[in-house]
């Protein structure tokens, strides 16, 4: 068992205890993906089928990277175990086994701005302003309770009553599931709820994927939902060999659903559970790791561990205070172009801020000091050009998707307008004229000569004929402008997604690729060749991630932490808290806190005073800086 040499005792007990339930406290930086990827090699070696073994992390770029890091110990040609998302391992139950509720076999996935369009259009039929109730807000309250286990009927029933609010919330749920239903489409939500419920409603569902998967292994859990936690549980019933990883300290996503109860009950739903703790850092520098410590031990609703580290002290935490934003994003720009010239690689740079709107003046300083940057938050699939040609690839295994014959018709545009579609909707295709139906006409021949094309092409080749055939390169790359161009080539950066996928030929790979492009996240922004420079982003998307230098810009009270809605009682301190641990946590050598003296919110300014959390951080481990000719700014806290 050589492989198990570079391990230390607590990894090592971690990968070696294959059998019954285990759940492993892994603290930021403590080699986590090192013992989840060597647990599997480990089985495997001990003669699990690959196949009998299910992974499931919490972003796609995660769960990337851990396949990727298994075949490499495996070798080419090895049976992969199923590594996903709790989005994707939905989708491939219900891909599987989803016809006993009705899912069909290739169904699409709603996307937020799918969703939001859908609630919107009930709304206006229900004559309700997005004045008086936003779109967002009603999806919102659709989305808690279909995390919360509610239907659109029993929504309805028990709550369509209660308030305004509710009744036009229950009857736009109920015209939104219509809407699903004719699009044989899903949004997130249902990727996790329709699941859960299959496994609980179908036992001979339940017993098939038990035995399909007898070795679990769940990351980030303390990140995962009531829902997630059920489906866990109900995978792991029958073997119960329930391998979890998680750190309450990096609790962060409650707002979303996430329950911290998940990982505090695991002794108690498992009483025979092993608990291993992975306390040794080795990502950050001794100074970093003292001071994470010193602000996460402030909190009461954790297990103990404390973090530890043979790491070199390293540098100071250095914080600076500007006079208001703009000033404190020039400050950062000048930094970060400083690292760069001493040899710190752009993408080893991240600049973190607590909210979005931060990011402005953050963009215009990098802008001015020439410093190149990538913002995440602005998907690659949620571009419009890039939806447009996903509607064609779509429509070509699904020609009756009438959400996506609208958008393909219109892209690039050729003269079939909506009332002309709407029609062909009703079955009214003899009121057509005859200009309308000639092309009505020549776009279903294109639609069912890439249908037929599909069987048989990997997905990268049908991507690019997609490109040809529907008339996109024409319209952006050859006949457009600068503009279209570079639309155009966002476009072509489709058919490489999808060559990660020609491994499976025809319909199939077609609707792995789909599920790609679909359950993508702010992460993969990171992975796209295009895209180099420093990273922006909230600390909420930086969850995972690693890098040299990290700023933190922001540290003001009512911002980080942050209030919520302007009073102190609503936010959640143990939660900001974690928040700040994780921001802290992302550097492995530098970390630097900036804060303004002014910042302009809402269009006022407003004077800040210092965040409490760097009265957290012992002196010996700080520096206050006072370069770029800002001498006043030195603070005393």
């Amino acid at each position: 068992m050589e492989y198990l040499d570079g391990l230390n005792d607590q990894q090592r007990r971690a990968v070696l205890a294959t059998e019954g339930p285990i759940s492993v406290l892994a603290g930021a930086g403590s080699g986590k993906t090192r013992v989840l990827t060597m647990r599997i090699y480990h089985l495997i070696r001990l003669g699990v089928p690959g196949s009998k073994i299910l992974a499931v992390t919490f972003t796609n770029k995660a769960a990337r990277e851990m396949r990727e890091r298994v075949r490499a110990l495996l070798g080419e040609g090895a049976e992969l175990p199923f590594i996903a998302t709790f989005h994707g391992l939905g989708r491939e139950l219900l891909e599987r086994h989803g016809s006993v509720i009705g899912v069909p076999r290739y169904f699409s996935v709603y996307d937020r701005d799918d969703s939001e369009r859908v609630i919107s259009t009930a709304l206006k039929a229900l004559d309700v302003s997005t004045k008086e109730l936003s779109p967002r807000a009603v999806l919102s309250r659709i989305s808690r309770a279909k995390s919360s286990g509610m239907t659109a009927q029993t929504f309805n029933e028990k709550l369509g009553r209660s308030s305004f609010g509710a009744r036009i919330t229950a009857e736009t749920w109920l015209r939104y599931e219509k809407t699903l239903a004719a699009e044989k489409a899903l949004d997130f939500d249902d990727l996790i709820a329709k699941p859960a419920h299959l496994l609980e409603e179908f036992p001979e569902v339940r017993a098939a994927v038990q035995e399909r998967w007898q070795y679990l292994h769940i990351d980030e859990y303390q990140d995962t939902s009531a829902q997630q936690g059920q489906i866990a549980n109900l995978l792991a019933e029958k073997h119960r060999n329930l391998f979890v990883v998680g750190d309450i300290d990096q609790t962060i996503y409650t707002w979303r659903g996430a329950t911290i109860e998940n990982l505090l009950e695991f002794d108690r739903a498992y009483p025979e559970a092993q608990t291993i703790i992975l306390e040794r850092n080795y990502r950050s520098t001794k100074n970093l790791v003292e001071a994470a410590n010193a602000v996460i031990e402030k909190n009461k609703n954790r297990k103990e561990k404390r973090a530890t580290t043979d790491n070199a002290p390293g540098e100071p935490i250095i914080i600076h205070l500007s006079g208001n934003a703009e000033d404190e994003a020039r400050w950062i720009a000048l930094k970060v172009r400083s690292l760069v010239r001493n040899g710190v690689p752009p993408e080893e740079i991240a600049i973190l801020y607590r909210t979005n709107f931060q990011s402005r003046a953050l963009e215009e300083g990098l802008l001015h000091a020439g410093v190149p940057y990538k913002l995440l938050g602005t998907r690659f699939f949620d571009r419009k050009e890039v939806k447009d040609a996903l509607s064609w690839v779509r429509l070509a295994l699904d020609p009756s998707r009438e959400a996506d014959k609208v958008r393909a018709a219109a892209s690039p545009p050729r003269g079939i307008g909506k009332v002309t579609l709407g029609k062909l909707a009703a079955g009214q295709r003899d009121l057509l004229r005859d200009g309308e139906r000639a092309k009505v006409e020549t776009f279903e021949r294109v639609v069912r000569e890439l249908a037929d094309a599909a069987e048989q092409m990997t997905p990268s080749e049908f991507v690019k004929l997609v490109i040809e055939k529907s008339g996109l390169r024409r319209a952006l790359g050859e006949e457009g402008t600068a503009e279209d161009r570079e639309r155009f080539e966002n476009v072509e950066e489709l058919a490489s997604v999808a060559a990660r996928y020609d491994g499976a030929t025809g319909k199939e790979g077609i609707a792995l690729f789909l599920a790609e492009s679909a359950l993508a996240g702010d992460q993969d922004e990171l992975d796209r060749t295009e895209q180099k420079g420093v990273a922006l982003m909230t600390v909420h998307a930086a969850k995972g991630l690693e890098f040299t230098a990290v700023f933190v810009a922001g540290m003001e009270e009512g911002l980080f932490p942050h209030s919520g809605m302007g009073d102190s009682s609503d936010r959640d301190e143990e939660e900001e808290r974690r928040l700040f641990y994780v921001a802290m946590t992302r550097a492995k050598e530098q970390l630097f806190l900036t804060l303004a003296r002014v910042r302009k919110i809402y269009g006022v300014d407003s004077y800040a005073e210092p965040s409490d959390f760097l009265t957290d951080l012992d002196r010996s481990l700080t520096v206050y800086d006072e370069g770029h000719g800002y001498e006043e700014n030195v603070i005393e806290i």
